[in-house]
């Protein structure tokens, strides 16, 4: 195990999901201040090659053995995530970060739905689920084709945790992850390359979108990935929580989307929710063996 991996165990995963989440719509935000100069399908489809430039030259993929199975899975989860970046910033073109990030939030809910099976992990869900709602708000009624994008968008980041689950499971590090963005950037050129050629030819243009993949997909999903391999599907889904409240926050900060008194409510409620679900066995486990001196 290297160090960086070490340190990373031994923090929590609220604490590990807050980076991921902070690294996420910092490179949103970036994407959403450069819509107007580059479509968004085209910053999408840019920061899927940035991420997997940057993984694949760090984690190698051609030097490790890979069954067809394994190969399968890991085109299959980087062209869902792929497509799911491209509904998303498609979605955030049209609705604020927040909110967007709020109503993608149904794919996790229905994860953590079916996989809950206790009265406190449910009570817990509700509680997510009534902040989520609240901070969703209504001002996306009038807007069908942002709100249509937004709802694809969630189908496949229910995908994402599924079949992102089964890749980290392989345990190759970011490889897996790497492999699959660069078979997703393949598969949706005929949606981002198309009027991408002046980014090509502005530094500033091409370093942003690189940029957010960097934070969105690199750091952010590399994150995940070791996150999948320690907790279970459920709780994973249901920290997923906290990324419609780093969004709002976010949103705030970067780009004067300020929440009002009723988003607040929202943030407070997904947090109980967080605070108050079961740590699963495997966790307790863990902890008893990185504290046990024997």
């Amino acid at each position: 195990m290297g160090r960086a991996e070490e340190r990373l165990r031994a923090l929590p995963p609220e604490a590990l999901f807050l980076v991921s989440a902070i690294s996420q719509y910092i490179g949103a935000a970036i994407a959403v201040s450069i819509f107007d100069e580059v479509a968004p399908q085209t910053v999408a489809w840019l920061r899927v090659i940035g991420a997997a430039v940057v993984l694949v030259l760090v984690s190698r993929p051609w030097r490790m053995h890979w069954t067809r199975e394994q190969l399968i899975g890991v085109a299959v989860f980087g062209i869902a995530t792929a497509l799911m970046n491209v509904f998303f910033y498609l979605g955030l073109d049209r609705i604020d970060l927040g909110k967007g990030v709020t109503i993608e939030f149904i794919g996790p809910i229905a994860v953590a739905a079916v996989t809950t099976r206790s009265r406190r992990n449910a009570g817990a869900l509700a509680f997510a689920v009534t902040g989520v709602l609240v901070l969703g708000g209504v001002e996306v009624a009038d807007n069908l084709v942002g709100l249509l994008f937004i709802l694809a968008a969630s189908l496949l980041w229910a995908v994402y945790i599924v079949i992102g689950s089964r890749v980290a499971q392989v345990d190759r590090g970011v490889a897996g992850l790497g492999l699959g963005l660069a078979i997703g950037a393949v598969a949706i050129a005929p949606i981002g390359a198309p009027g991408s050629g002046h980014v090509w030819l502005d530094p500033r243009l091409l370093t942003l979108c690189l940029l957010v993949g960097v934070f969105s997909n690199a750091i952010g999903y590399g994150i995940d990935q070791f996150t999948l391999r320690r907790i279970p599907i459920r709780r994973f889904s249901l920290l997923l929580a906290l990324l419609p409240v780093t969004a709002v926050i976010v949103g705030w900060v970067a780009l004067d989307q300020q929440p009002s008194g009723i988003d607040l409510v929202g943030i407070a409620l997904v947090l109980v929710g967080v605070v108050v679900q079961e740590r699963d066995e495997i966790e307790r486990v863990e902890t008893v063996v990185r504290t046990d001196p024997a």
